[in-house]
């Protein structure tokens, strides 16, 4: 007797009328993705400026009204903020003896939330951050450890600094040492530290929902289908940068708080995949945030504040300036704009007031560095905006497909 398994197959051997059906259904539904993936990746600001921009400003409505609201989920947290606020208002604006440690404290709030927001800004891109780090946290650590070895003195004003950081006027001196220049900037590197490791959390978030709601990977034009995809591959011959992906997704698997940990605690570029992976396989938040926090605000600071004051130490710029010499046809030109910089910054630091146009006009190191600044602004500003206008038009595509 024929099996009923055998029903379905036509004399020739070839596949049932439903599967042919389904083949060219199958080749439609990818090609349709292909496009639409085609046409959202041409939603950029040099390509289509209007559209961009409009999309833009309609996902900023959008996520306003969406974050707004579970904002105001949380009515006890909102309540309490409002209190502090106005509290900290009225002993700010009304005299008497709490206005002193009012004011100390608001710039101490404000000096701490200022590098935490750098700190947040410099992870939260999903590769395309602001790198604050080399913009403002390594040129301050640079400038706090110059004055140091210069001023033989670490009496200057605490954080908050002013614009300018200045010699004791006493000329009172203490014992320099690494160490008391890590304590001095360790308030800045904690809060930027733990800056990045928020910014580290919507990864984590959107590959955890994800999961939890079951959706189709495939269906995703971001962090997660790459994620998917690179696990497809794992047996496939794979590039430097992929195998360095998938040695940090085992490490996180396998080692669990230990291996987020050590993931966390050295400049990773590739980080983010960590943070999709213990999303994808649903690890606690706390361990998470926790692995992430400590090896980011405590271990990987100190490691990049000390390479920062170990390479800023006077004695080694001065060595490193001799050896410029030994560069070919550009060493002493190169030799000449750094000894300005070094020397203008000495000159800054034994006295409040600061001017004239030669000074400026000479500072070439200091006026490179600021266009530098902002050409790393203009195009972080740019991958947001054209970010989240994609993600409008991936928005409108879904409603669509349900409609």
């Amino acid at each position: 007797m024929t099996s009923k398994k055998h029903l379905n197959v036509t004399t020739n051997g070839s596949a049932p009328p439903s599967e042919k059906s389904a083949r060219p259904q199958s080749r439609k539904d990818a090609s349709n993705k292909q496009s639409e993936k085609d046409e959202r990746s041409g939603i950029v600001l040099h390509k289509k400026p209007l559209l961009t921009l409009e999309y833009f400003a309609r996902e900023v409505f959008v996520l306003t009204g969406i974050y707004g609201r579970k904002f105001l989920e949380f009515r006890k947290t909102v309540v309490f903020i409002a209190i502090l606020t106005i509290s900290m208002t009225c002993s700010l604006k009304f005299s008497g003896p709490q206005q002193t440690l009012a004011n100390n404290l608001y710039k101490q709030l404000l000096w701490c939330l200022y590098w935490l927001g750098l700190g947040i800004l410099s992870s939260v891109g999903l590769g395309t951050g602001l790198h604050t780090f080399l913009l403002y946290l390594g040129p301050h650590i640079a400038q706090v450890t110059i004055a140091a070895y210069e001023c033989g003195s670490l009496n200057f004003p605490e954080p908050p600094y002013p614009d300018e950081v200045v010699c004791p006027a006493d000329g009172s001196t203490s014992d320099i040492s690494i160490w008391s220049i890590i304590s001095k900037v360790r308030l800045e590197s904690m809060c930027w530290g733990a800056g990045t490791a928020l910014g580290e959390l919507p990864p984590y978030f959107m590959a955890r929902a994800a999961r939890l709601s079951g959706i189709d990977p495939d269906d995703e034009d971001n962090d997660l289908a790459e994620f998917e995809e690179l696990q497809r591959k794992k047996k496939e011959d794979l590039t430097l940068i992929e195998k360095g992906k998938l040695f940090v997704e085992d490490i996180v698997q396998k080692v669990g708080f230990l291996g987020i940990l050590a993931c966390a605690s050295i400049p990773n570029p590739l980080f983010d995949l960590a943070g999709i992976t213990c999303g994808h396989f649903l690890v606690p938040f706390w361990t998470f945030f926790g692995a992430t926090l400590i090896g980011k605000a405590l271990i990987k600071m100190h490691i990049q504040k000390l390479f920062v004051i170990i390479a800023f130490n006077e004695a080694l710029i001065l060595t490193a300036l001799e050896w410029l010499k030994v560069v070919p046809i550009v060493g002493e030109a190169l030799q000449i704009p750094f000894k300005t910089f070094l020397d203008d910054q000495k000159t800054k630091l034994h006295r409040k007031g600061v001017g004239g146009d030669a000074e400026k006009s000479g500072n070439i190191l200091s006026s490179i560095f600021e266009k530098f600044v902002i050409a790393m602004v203009i195009y972080f500003v740019v991958s947001i905006v054209n970010s989240l206008a994609q993600s409008y038009h991936k928005r409108i595509s879904k409603a669509k497909k349900i409609n």
